[in-house]
């Protein structure tokens, strides 16, 4: 498994759609769904953080697609 921080979003997604078929199907054990649940969280997360900065970069934008400082 990678380090969350350095995945990008769609790799982050990719592994929590994973992530998300593994625990619907029901077949883990408690403690490895633990384990996955904590993992999905932590992509879960960073998938946010990456459309947080994204949606930042695009208002930042002006209509001549400069980027304006706020």
């Amino acid at each position: 498994m990678n380090a969350i921080n350095e995945l990008s979003f769609e790799a982050a997604y990719a592994e929590l759609e994973d992530l998300i078929a593994k625990l619907e199907s029901g077949a883990l054990p408690l403690a490895e769904s633990v384990a996955v649940f904590e993992r999905g969280r932590m992509l879960a997360e960073r998938c946010q953080t990456l459309l947080d900065e994204a949606e930042l970069r695009v208002n930042q934008l002006t209509d001549d697609g400069r980027v304006q400082p706020l």
